[in-house]
């Protein structure tokens, strides 16, 4: 796979493969709020849906209609719950798992049940337990079928367990109970654009723009489209009109990887810095950076950021693979 095809997916709402851990967990009343990867929180519960848009993209924070619920916070199962919350501050994930299973098992017909499994499963997520992180989605779903929340954590779970179709069909349900969901078309776009439909990908991306004309999605999608099309400018153009609202990593990443193909050298080095000072830890960036200096005869500065890719979890062969192409 090519540095361009790491950063088409990687760029992905799916599951943010570009994967900076970002966690925040927050107990008000009986709400969990923690966005991880590509797992969506769930803060609220609507009447029929649910949703925190994920990764803020310009003007698409959309409202909840939170259906408020009176709790006794000298419950045990509020208790429980703070308890979790506590583990979650010291990263202790195994046992704020267990913590939230003692608040399902004190009141089993809680209607904030579906709240916590999915935190649950979110939790399990995090620890790699992705079987069970599919269960308990599964399970919260039963209770709230309608929750688009839901919906978009276990397809972009399903995502990353390579089970596309499913991911297609839940991405696909968000968007028949959310005619307004940019997310799910987004994602869908960029499932489209992986398995060579680059028409059905432009479809979804157009539809975004439809229901938002100023959707930074729209122009994150035809960016990646374009730069899959080789069309570099212009997908450089349009990345950076979301840069200027938003910035992050997976957008300066796939500038970069532009500007690198364009021999726009001193430009690519300076999305790399950036996004290095925000991801450190994020092994493509040191491939994206090995291109840079391989570019400019710096085989020192090359061989050391492939070492470095390496100690973060990339093959050797994959990355020469990759300067190869």
């Amino acid at each position: 796979m090519s540095i361009a095809s790491i950063f088409v997916l990687k760029n992905s709402s799916l599951f943010r493969f570009l994967s900076v851990a970002r966690s925040l967990f927050v107990v008000m009343a009986v709400v969990l709020t923690w966005q991880q990867g590509g797992a969506q929180v769930v803060n609220s519960i609507g009447d029929e849906n649910m949703k925190v848009p994920q990764g803020l993209k310009p003007q698409e924070k959309k409202a909840v209609s939170p259906y408020i619920v009176d709790l006794d916070t000298e419950t045990p199962y509020f208790q429980y719950v703070d308890s979790a919350q506590n583990c979650i501050y010291s990263h202790d994930w195994s046992e704020a798992e267990q913590w939230l299973l003692k608040a399902i098992k004190a009141e089993p017909d809680n209607p904030n049940n579906s709240l916590l499994l999915s935190n649950i499963a979110t939790l399990q997520r995090y620890q790699g337990r992705l079987s069970d992180a599919v269960k308990n989605y599964t399970l919260a779903l039963d209770m709230t079928p309608h929750a688009v929340t839901l919906l978009l954590n276990r397809a972009a779970l399903y995502v990353e367990m390579d089970s596309v179709q499913r991911a297609i069909d839940d991405y696909e349900r968000v968007c028949e109970l959310d005619m307004y969901d940019t997310e799910a078309r987004y994602s869908l776009g960029v499932l489209a654009m992986e398995r060579g439909d680059n028409k059905r990908a432009e479809d979804l991306f157009n539809e975004i723009k439809r229901i938002n004309p100023n959707s930074g999605l729209y122009c994150e999608g035809m960016g990646l489209l374009h730069k899959r099309n080789g069309n570099y400018a212009r997908a450089a153009e349009l990345f950076t009109q979301v840069i200027k609202v938003q910035p992050n990593v997976q957008l300066l990443g796939n500038r970069a990887d532009c500007y690198l193909i364009l021999k726009r050298l001193n430009d690519a080095e300076d999305d790399i810095r950036t996004a290095l000072e925000m991801a450190p830890d994020d092994p493509y960036l040191y491939v994206l950076r090995a291109k840079l200096n391989k570019l400019r005869f710096q085989r020192e500065d090359m061989d050391r950021d492939i070492d470095t890719a390496v100690s973060l979890g990339l093959s050797r062969e994959y990355i020469n693979q990759s300067l190869n192409e």
